[in-house]
This record gives structure tokens, C-alpha cells and sequence, in this order.
């Protein structure tokens, strides 16, 4: 079966193709192919940063340090000493910190050290005991889209005062009907 003959007889083994010989690299795609990109690591600011502007990215950011301005992510994590004070846009929200300002995402997460002043539009919310929240809280299917559900309903016009009909007074007679927020007279 086994024999020691056929393992040190190189004669026995056909030599392999230079191109099989070589493993692909898991990264490199094949070749008329395009290989999805790989996730990149999460942006990270540090505790002794401070930011004034709005950070735009479609991948994470985790902030440790001060943030005024909007911040839109995929992925955010708000890091237990850091303050973010403007509009918070991501898919998930992780709040340790401190934010100051709306927050809107699909899933948003206060934890038991979490300090959240303004309101949250969501899909999925949890909050742990112990988070400090004040605000309103508002689930909606789709909060990442317009403003949320505050600026999709637009405000109706108000209707003109109805006319009233003039009302015949105890002789008979029409009297002209008072107007609202007006007394009518004697």
C-alpha cells in the first residue's frame, strides 16, 4: 500500500505547472475579476482631539475626543469621554459619551454610561440602565432619510376663519353671526 519507494522516487511524480505551484494570495482577485474590497479599519479620534466641522465617512469612527459638528458614518461609537455636540447620522449607534444633539440611526444603543441630550429617530433603540436621556424618543421605518418623520410631514396650511351665517336674534331680525375670537355684540 504505502511503500518507501513511491515517496523518495521523484521519477514517479509528474512535475507541476509553475502557475499551480504558487498559491493565490486570498486578497489578490482572479484575473478578469474584481474582489470586493476589504473593510477598513474603523477611524479612530483619540481622547485629545478636538474636531470643529462635520465628518462624512461611509465606513466606522470611534471618537474618544470632542466633536462639534455633524458626524455621518456607518458605524459610530461615541467612546465614554468623548462629546459630540451636533446632528449624529450613522446605521449604528453606540452612545458611551456624551452627545448634544439629534441623533438619528437604524440601531442606536445608549449604554449604562451614556449622556444623550436631544431626540432620537430610530428603528431599533436600546437603553441601558443607568443612561441619562433627555429628549424625545421616535421610531420611525426609515430615519436615516430626509430630517426624519418631523420634516417629511409638512405642516398644513391654516384654514381661512369660516363665514358664519348671519343668526336671526329674538325679534326676528338677522344679526350679522360674530367672527371667531370676537364677542358679538348686544
Amino acid at each position: 500500500m504505502f511503500s518507501k519507494n513511491r515517496i523518495n522516487d521523484g521519477a514517479a511524480k509528474p512535475a507541476a505547472p509553475e502557475a499551480e505551484t504558487q498559491p493565490r494570495s486570498p486578497a489578490a482577485p482572479a484575473p478578469g475579476t474584481s474582489a470586493p474590497r476589504p473593510k477598513a479599519a474603523p477611524s479612530t479620534l483619540s481622547s485629545d482631539l478636538t474636531v470643529v466641522g462635520n465628518l462624512r465617512t461611509t465606513g466606522d469612527i470611534q471618537i474618544e475626543g470632542k466633536v462639534e459638528g455633524d458626524i455621518r458614518a456607518h458605524l459610530l461609537t461615541v467612546g465614554e469621554t468623548a462629546t459630540v455636540k451636533g446632528e449624529v447620522i450613522a446605521d449604528d449607534i453606540v452612545v458611551n459619551g456624551r452627545v448634544i444633539g439629534k441623533v438619528r440611526g437604524l440601531k442606536v444603543r445608549l449604554t449604562s454610561t451614556a449622556r444623550v441630550e436631544g431626540d432620537i429617530v430610530h428603528k431599533t433603540i436600546a437603553i441601558e440602565s443607568g443612561a441619562h436621556f433627555e429628549g424625545s424618543v421616535q421610531r420611525h421605518d426609515d430615519p436615516l432619510g430626509g430630517q426624519g418623520a418631523a420634516a417629511v410631514r409638512k405642516p398644513a396650511a391654516e384654514p381661512a376663519p369660516a363665514k358664519l351665517a348671519p343668526r336671526p336674534d329674538a325679534t326676528g331680525s338677522a344679526k350679522p353671526a360674530a367672527q371667531p375670537g370676537t364677542a358679538a355684540k348686544p
